[in-house]
């Protein structure tokens, strides 16, 4: 695997294959990969000749400096899995490379609702600077196809505006979430879990199973009736510290009024678990 750390060396490479008519598929990460960030690589190996994976720990992304601080860097262990599933090329840029004018960003793409809502609400700023390092990579990597997570749902489609307003010809594919045998969501943050928090970590998804559950059970009632019932679910457990749990429309993240099967739509959860946030989703109709 070939280990680049600098723009131009980038640049440099997809110039020479390109040149040579190949494809490349990209994934970005922040590090600490795990199944589900190999499952992103091998499904680019699969669809293109070459894939890219970046590791950059994202400053202008984190709304709580102390989440950025604690977010668990493993880079040693990252290259040995990313060597394991055959990846290409690793970027593997500092944060001087990637902003060497500093952080300002007076050019952002305006998202409007789906910037505003759920994480937007609650991560003010986050998806500006995520969008920010994303269009820095997708101009320095120029992929065919860019691979991202469901569990990162709003942020997937943000990114597809993203690609759309700025008219970058790459194809963004979602990934299915890839999750623990019990059902965690598989995510970065979840090695700092303690014991006894990795347990209780498993009621969002079990939370998110049930409000499913119930939506499809189509008795009539209305969104804020089978919400309020996953809310007195999940309060049973105090040490969850819930943000929101929400049932959308799957295409604009609109708020749902009743259940509707022809109409794609998702139940989306955030919380705090033992001083970690996560955050899960389920669709209600997955089409497989």
């Amino acid at each position: 695997m070939l280990i680049l750390k600098t723009q131009k060396d980038v640049d440099n490479q997809v110039n020479i294959l390109k040149g040579k008519g190949k494809s490349i598929g990209f994934v970005p990460t922040m590090g600490a990969l795990h199944e589900g960030h190999l499952s992103l690589i091998k499904k680019s190996n699969r669809a293109n000749d070459i894939t890219v994976c970046s590791i950059f720990v994202n400053p202008t992304q984190f709304n709580d400096k102390s989440d950025f601080e604690k977010y668990p860097a493993t880079i040693e262990k990252d290259i040995e899995m990313l060597v394991s599933v055959k990846c290409d090329i690793l970027f593997l840029p500092s944060v001087n490379e990637m902003y060497p004018k500093g952080f300002g960003n007076t050019d952002k793409p305006d998202f409007g609702y789906l910037a505003t809502t759920l994480e937007g609400e609650f991560r003010p700023g986050h998806f500006d600077g995520m969008a920010q390092i994303v269009e820095k990579l997708l101009r320095t990597v120029c992929p065919d196809r860019l691979y991202m997570g469901q569990k990162d749902f709003q942020q997937a489609m943000i990114v597809q505006q993203l690609i759309k307003i700025r008219e970058l010809k790459t194809k963004l594919e979602v990934c299915s979430i890839v999750r623990e045998k019990d059902g965690l969501a598989m995510s970065s943050r979840n090695v700092r879990l303690d014991k006894a928090s990795r347990t209780l970590a498993l009621e969002l998804s079990k939370t998110l199973n049930y409000l499913k559950r119930i939506i499809r059970q189509d008795t009539g009632e209305d969104a804020k009736t089978l919400l309020k019932k996953a809310e007195a679910r999940i309060s049973k457990f105090p040490d969850v510290k819930l943000e929101y749990i929400a049932w959308r429309n799957a295409s604009t993240l609109k708020p749902v009024v009743k259940y509707n099967p022809e109409t794609e739509q998702v139940v989306l959860i955030a919380a705090f678990v033992g001083g970690v946030r996560l955050i899960d989703n389920m669709l209600v109709n997955p089409k497989s």
